[in-house]
């Protein structure tokens, strides 16, 4: 019996698995660090300065993130100039040289050195941030990239709750701090070792002098990443995460406490449900995105983020009196909802979050690919400084922490609709992706078959209205559609078409100048590379048979020789969008999620491509199917 790989496979491997494990310790390290010191803060009565507590709180969260501000363009070109495994090492090397600072801050129970290694650890998340993303497309395959974005998100919030709850109780259960000394070098020589198994990753760029102007270079990196809108505007939608994830996580001591009226133990209960919801969700990409960048599952993320979002402020119960425990809220059913929406926030952000890092690392040059992150890191900083202002101006304005939520929810709405407006393709993956999982159950064969990368035409057989939209929600590529310009027209279609820049053409004897068009566009998009893929028969069947395929596939070949890759749809006959019953789509449908095949077959060079041999192919592929 066949196996068929899926992301846990990654784990067997060495150019994913020590990655993993390093990333896992470096963020779990973090976290312990920070929340031990909070504790120590909040507790136990550690001074800075004669500061009050609340204030040596914010204190060590803005300490840090300062460093990303500072030195997040620096981090960005050394992961560019060198190996990203030896900065790996060196960043690791790093940590354990803090965690010995650390340690000497906790023996002596001083406030200064630790937040001094709040900082120094806001350096090495600085530096090994870049890195952690921009080295997974050197080391993954294409299909493996979402998959491996998903396992990453998924480890680093597991870590940041292990981290957060292993800090309070090591910090509480021993009070000579030896436990969270050992603990903190551990952690950190775990996390060498496991860098020194990281397999090379060469420098992309090795030329690059680096510039040691930190606020120029911080300006040129910010200003390269706008040169490509989908990455600029990925970068905003990550940050704008990252802007809801910390009013979320700075509410929610308070939220716990001060409206659910309960204990230490329902705040780790409400961060343990987001931080394992994102997971979740992160681990769910791989699947529901058929292993490739699939944009459609970000406007499906950011709705379900709004949705749940909402719902959570008519989900909150009044304080009933008493101090509650993480017992009684999943105990008592009338806790279970707002259970549910803080387990599905996360799940929804999970959606929302893995497609967009997944395709700043396909579509950012590689020479730049480290640059992009570190970019993005600044902006994740920037925002959340901004959210935390925001959340400041609304408390000192008396808003509830239920009102705030539910105003970052009803905000969420706004700015997803503002960014799918200024890139629609990521609605239309949405549209795309909402009617190929609704509709259809699709098995695909062979698609292996179409090259990664470089210029080829997808010929195959037209059964219904609906086939662009399941080629184009099956192949990891974006393709460039050849079709009836009347299709084209097709009211809701033409959105999705026009924004998947479809090329519209029509027969010489209607219009021989839109015919003309259509071949000029044809051989500038494969001239760029592309993938172009057109319906020889020139028709969509009305008998469910394949038509004649024409020689138009043989007119652009030869003008741009590329190869050519067979395709066949099986079992779009008798669908709601095919002519089975008369006119497509005007007949009631008589089945829903129905199984379909889209098979492919080794290319065919361009030497050897004629209509008639085509049309055999995908006949031999479609089978008795239809």
């Amino acid at each position: 019996m066949s196996h068929h790989p899926n992301q846990f496979d990654l784990f067997k491997t060495r150019r994913f698995l020590p990655l993993f494990i390093t990333q896992f310790f470096g963020a779990f390290n973090d976290n312990l660090l920070k929340n031990a010191v909070v504790v120590l803060i909040n507790f136990h009565g550690m001074q800075l300065l004669g500061l009050a507590p609340e204030l040596m709180i914010q204190l060590a969260a803005a300490l840090f993130i300062l460093p990303f501000f500072l030195f997040s363009a620096t981090a960005g070109q050394l992961c560019e100039k060198y190996d990203k495994a030896a900065v790996a090492r060196f960043v690791k090397q790093m940590e354990i040289a803090i965690m010995l600072v650390a340690a000497l801050g906790f023996w002596l129970h001083n406030g200064a050195i630790l937040m001094s290694t709040i900082f120094l650890m806001g350096v090495h998340s600085t530096l090994f941030g870049p890195l952690k993303f921009s080295v997974l497309p050197q080391y993954l395959r294409p299909k493996e990239l979402v998959g491996g974005n998903g396992l990453i998100e998924m480890g680093t919030f597991v870590s940041i709750i292990l981290g957060q709850v292993a800090g309070t109780v090591l910090v509480n259960a021993d009070p000579q701090r030896f436990t969270i000394i050992v603990a903190l070098l551990a952690c950190a020589l775990a996390g060498l070792a496991a860098a020194r198994r990281m397999p090379p990753a060469p420098p992309s760029s090795a030329e690059l002098a680096i510039d040691w102007h930190m606020p120029r270079q911080t300006w040129a990196i910010i200003k390269q990443a706008k040169e490509s809108r989908p990455v600029w505007l990925s970068l905003l939608g990550i940050s704008w995460f990252w802007f809801l994830g910390a009013l979320y996580l700075s509410k929610l001591p308070t939220y716990a406490s001060d409206v659910l009226g309960g204990d230490a133990s329902v705040y780790t209960l409400l961060m343990t449900l987001f931080s394992l919801g994102v997971g979740l969700g992160s681990m769910l990409c791989e699947k529901l995105s058929g292993r490739k960048v699939e944009l459609g599952l970000v406007p499906f993320g950011s709705l379900g983020l709004c949705l749940f979002g909402i719902d959570l402020f008519f989900a909150t119960p009044a304080h009933a009196g008493g101090t509650l425990t993480w017992l009684t809220v999943l105990g008592d059913h009338a806790y279970w909802r707002l259970v549910a929406d803080f387990t599905l926030i996360g799940v929804f952000g999970g959606f929302y979050i893995v497609p967009l890092y997944a395709l700043v690392q396909s579509r950012a040059a590689p020479a730049f690919r480290s640059r992009a992150i570190a970019a993005n890191n600044i902006l994740n900083s920037l925002f959340m400084v901004v959210s935390a202002a925001f959340a400041a101006v609304l408390a000192a304005n008396g808003v509830s922490i239920p009102h705030v939520l539910l105003i970052a929810a009803l905000l969420n709405l706004l700015v997803a609709l503002y960014i799918y407006s200024l890139l629609p393709e990521f609605l239309m993956r949405f549209l795309v992706w909402i009617a190929t999982h609704t509709l259809y159950r699709i098995r695909h064969e062979g698609l292996e078959h179409i090259p990664e990368e470089g210029p080829c035409v997808l010929v195959c057989n037209h059964v219904s209205f609906m086939d662009a939209l399941i080629l184009a929600g099956a192949v990891r590529r974006p393709i460039r559609f050849v079709m009836d310009h009347h299709i084209f027209k097709v009211p809701l279609l033409n959105f999705i078409f026009r924004t998947a820049r479809a090329i519209p053409i029509a027969p010489a004897k209607e219009d021989p100048q839109a015919k003309a068009r259509a071949f000029e566009a044809v051989a500038a998009a494969l001239a760029d590379g592309e993938v172009v893929c057109i319906f020889p028969e020139g028709k969509i069947t009305y008998d469910g048979n394949i038509n004649p395929f024409k020689s138009g596939i043989e007119e652009i070949v030869a003008r741009t020789p590329v190869p050519v890759v067979p395709m066949a749809l099986c079992g779009m006959w008798g669908s709601f969008f095919s002519r089975r019953y008369g006119p497509a789509m005007l007949s009631w449908p008589r089945r829903f999620w129905a199984q379909i095949a889209l098979k492919a077959s080794a290319p065919l060079p361009a030497s050897q491509v004629q209509a008639a041999l085509l049309q055999q192919q995908v006949s031999e592929l479609r089978g008795e199917w239809r």
